[in-house]
């Protein structure tokens, strides 16, 4: 029967016209990646049918030789790399090649830097390695067949890169894809079979499944990368060069790993890990329902990405590798995923090394781990919540800025517990939107005076942290922005009594204070935490933290309408002169400037700033007369 040609010129989305434009630009010093790209691409379609296959055998066509081939012809001027993996139908080839999933196509430009290298990373993790094929060639040519499709439904795909793609139902006998890369004038380099083994050597090597090229004036092929799963191999027989370009291979990354970590376990199961820690962060690090970065292999059969964290917690998506188990069957579904208590073994396994690999390196590479700790602090923290057994340890992992360190995030709290003053029984911390803006905060002023170290916590997570952390090294956490700070354990004798001295005075003060203020304060206090500023203020003990109702307002958010306590320093000199003024309406007017003082320096805004402005002219006004 002869093939109903069905073919139609159809455009390109607009985001696909827009990164073919940046991928040429952005990729060409780094082109050769589009061979570890195209052969990625083939072996993910050919673990994709062995998985289907699983439940349905008859997609496999009488053809279970999976082989991923790349061949080069000079005199047509192309590069082809051939899969016998799951193909593709037209409406596949459509979605898959003529559209960028929506899901991820605004966060994907928004983090493209317009440096070409960094750019070259994100397309690769990005997952439209298919497109860096137009860097080499000026026009593509895809001929594929789903698996399970009669030959005649099988689609040839066809573009110059430049907008449009035509694409018409052919016959294809066998299933699977050839990508056949038609060369731009001077890339005639890469049709030589020496260049092309490089390149698949460099990139490619640990794939599992053999890629083979013709033999050079033979008629027989070779496999040209070893084929063997680099975790299934002992350690002492993996050279450090092959462990970081096996990551690059399943990262897309081009950077070295940080650090990683390759465990057989042995016992009641048997599985392997092979875990890598990256040294920057992905551009999606933040999209938590993402696909993960850790592959879940049965003897060395891939069955799938860890998409719902079965394998590892949110808390550590960053982490790439594999885990091969010996022990789950071939056909394992997310179904079984859910209450097997094989693959709970495994993520608590893989989630104690990982974490036993920061330690490591927090302890004998501080400069690496600082590297760590930027790219990836604020995930970490995360672990706090979302993993309580291991709550202690990641503690110990926690980095944080200071006001004794400065605003890098490089004390851990093994360290501020190992520098407390004498007599200091809590760890101080401060919530801030930026270090910036905490440094000169009136709080801090009595913890600068006696040298007592705070810690400010600059990232919104930290207001979860704030929860989750108790104590540490025996001491228990206060936030100074709530409840009262008591420092007398750190005072002499004369010290205690000259303060209560003071708020003695100005008892009545106070009072009068609360009266002009009642409708904004709780209470209004005298207080040891200033020094040089007449007044602050503060939330109770149990109230919401400034910091994070300024958060929540900003998000739209209902918030509680609790009022705060206003603190006084009594040995200020203005607080000192308002004990002799007489005058109501003068006394109300310094109130309020003082109020509204303590606002604004609590990084408030205020809700009348005429008010604000008038009293303190007024104010202003009469001291000139006087």
């Amino acid at each position: 029967m002869p093939v109903e040609t069905h073919k139609e010129k159809l455009g390109f989305q607009a985001e696909v016209k827009q990164l073919l434009d940046i991928m040429i630009h952005s990729l060409y010093s780094n082109k050769e990646i589009f061979l570890r790209e195209l052969i990625s691409n083939a072996s993910d379609a050919i673990d994709r049918l062995r998985f289907d296959a699983l439940s349905n055998p008859d997609l496999y066509e009488r053809d279970a030789d999976f082989k991923i081939r790349v061949s080069y012809d000079r005199d047509a001027r192309t590069i082809t790399v051939s899969d016998n993996g799951i193909g593709m139908s037209r409406e596949e080839v459509i979605q898959n090649i003529g559209t960028i999933a929506k899901s991820g196509t605004r966060e994907f430009f928004q983090s493209l830097t317009g440096d070409q290298r960094k750019d070259a990373m994100l397309i690769g993790q990005f997952g439209v390695g298919f497109y860096s094929s137009f860097v080499v060639a000026d026009r593509v040519t895809l001929l594929t067949r789903r698996a399970g499709l009669p030959a005649d439904q099988g689609v040839r795909w066809e573009s110059d890169g430049q907008g449009e793609y035509t694409i018409e139902t052919i016959e294809k006998p066998t299933r699977g894809t050839d990508v056949i890369l038609h060369l731009r004038e001077g890339e005639d380099e890469l049709l030589n079979g020496y260049r092309l083994r490089s390149i698949i050597r460099k990139y490619s090597d640990h794939i599992q499944l053999p890629i083979v090229m013709k033999v050079e004036g033979k008629d027989e092929e070779e496999v040209v990368n070893k084929a063997s799963a680099l975790w299934a191999r002992p350690k002492s027989e993996i050279s450090e060069q092959e462990y970081k370009d096996f990551y690059k291979y399943i990262s897309h990354d081009f950077a070295d790993p940080l650090a990683w970590v390759h465990s057989h376990m042995e016992g009641t199961h048997e599985y392997t890990l092979l875990l890598f820690i990256p040294s920057q962060a992905p551009f999606d690090l933040w999209l938590r329902e993402r696909h993960h970065g850790v592959k879940l292999y049965v003897r060395r059969v891939y069955i799938m990405d860890d998409i719902e964290n079965k394998l590892l917690p949110r808390y550590l998506r960053f982490v790439r590798g594999v885990i091969d188990s010996d022990d789950l069957p071939l056909n394992v579904s997310r179904e079984m995923l859910q209450q097997n208590r094989l693959i709970d073994t495994m993520r608590a396994t893989a989630t104690k090394k990982i974490l036993g690999l920061l330690s490591d390196m927090a302890e004998k590479e501080p400069g690496k781990y600082a590297i760590f700790w930027r790219e990836f602090g604020r995930v970490l923290k995360e672990g706090l919540v979302e993993d309580k057994a291991n709550r202690d340890l990641i503690a110990r992992l926690l980095r944080f800025a200071s006001t004794l360190s400065g605003p890098e995030q490089n004390v851990s709290l093994e360290t501020y517990v190992s520098r407390k003053k004498e007599g200091q029984d809590k760890i101080y911390y401060l919530l801030a939107e930026s270090y910036e803006a905490a440094k000169d905060s009136p709080l801090l002023e009595i913890f600068k005076q006696k040298g007592i170290e705070v810690l400010i916590w600059t990232d919104p997570i930290d207001h979860f942290v704030q929860h989750e952390l108790q104590e540490y090294g025996g001491l228990a956490f206060q936030s100074i922005a709530r409840g009262e700070v008591d420092l007398s354990k750190l005072e002499d004798k004369q010290e205690q009594e000259e303060r209560q001295k003071s708020a003695d005075e100005v008892r009545d003060l106070l009072e009068r204070f609360k009266k002009v203020l009642s409708e904004k304060v709780k209470d209004v206090r005298t207080t040891s935490r200033l020094t040089t500023s007449p007044a602050c203020l503060v939330v109770d003990e149990g109230g919401i933290d400034p910091n994070l109702k300024r958060l929540l307002q900003a998000a739209g958010q209902a918030v509680p309408a609790d009022k705060p306590i206003m603190e006084i320093n009594p040995q200020h000199p203005i607080i000192q002169r308002l004990r002799q003024e007489q005058d109501e309406a003068r006394f109300n007017d310094w109130a309020w400037v003082l109020f509204d003082q303590a606002v604004l320096s609590s990084g408030d805004q205020l809700e009348n700033p005429i008010s604000f402005v008038n009293r303190l002219n007024n104010l202003l006004t009469r001291l000139g007369t006087e």
